[in-house]
């Protein structure tokens, strides 16, 4: 029982850090010099920007929410677990490697090796929620819940996933890549506050569904 309530508490905390680390890296896009829907994410990250720290804070927070996450799932779901934990690591380094200018990533722009060091950081912070999603689907002690919102989720996430990288290879930074990100990361965003809020009100969700 002490168990149980303590993964709610947890995920109680995910839930908050997603809401608050989300509207913090929304403020920091919108508000920024950034280029807007044409650009990436992380160029509000940017030095240069006004709300680089609030960009920052608001992946940090992110990281943390990946990490209490990982904590309030229940023990059958430990590859999810894994992969939100690995997630949370990549997230903190994407906060804390700032790109250059434009986060200029190949094949089209010459990159920096903080450029590809923050670009392969994020990429593998997406993949890993991704994938923490379609460990869930396929983890049948899980209850029906969490596997019906990983699926919804999965479902999303990854054909976006995969425009995003098409798009990144065969046209390169642009309004088609800027509004394929930030919808994948309003998918990503949206099923970690979903199963979150899901393991507050039901707990660990043990009981195996079809």
């Amino acid at each position: 029982m002490a168990e149980r309530l303590a993964r709610r508490v947890v995920a109680a905390g995910a839930a908050g850090c997603v809401v608050a680390g989300a509207v913090a890296v929304t403020v920091a896009v919108v508000a920024g010099p950034g280029p807007g829907p044409t650009g990436y994410v992380s160029e509000a990250g940017v030095t240069d920007s006004g709300y680089a720290g609030a960009y920052r804070m608001g992946i940090l927070t992110l990281a943390a929410a990946l990490l209490l996450l990982a904590g309030a799932l229940p023990a059958v779901a430990r590859a999810a677990s894994v992969l939100l934990g690995a997630g949370a690591v990549a997230t903190v380094l994407s906060g804390t490697v700032t790109c250059s200018a434009g986060c200029p990533l190949p094949p089209f722009e010459a990159a920096t090796v903080a450029d590809l060091v923050h670009g392969g950081a994020s990429i593998a912070a997406t993949a890993a929620v991704v994938f923490a999603m379609l460990a869930l689907v396929f983890a049948p002690a899980v209850g029906v819940a969490l596997r019906r919102v990983a699926a919804v989720g999965a479902a999303l996430a990854l054909p976006l996933a995969g425009a995003v990288g098409l798009a990144m290879l065969l046209v390169g930074r642009g309004t088609l890549v800027g509004v394929l990100e930030r919808v994948l990361l309003t998918v990503t965003a949206a099923w970690g506050l979903a199963t979150a809020v899901l393991l507050v009100r039901k707990g660990p969700l043990l009981t195996p569904g079809p």
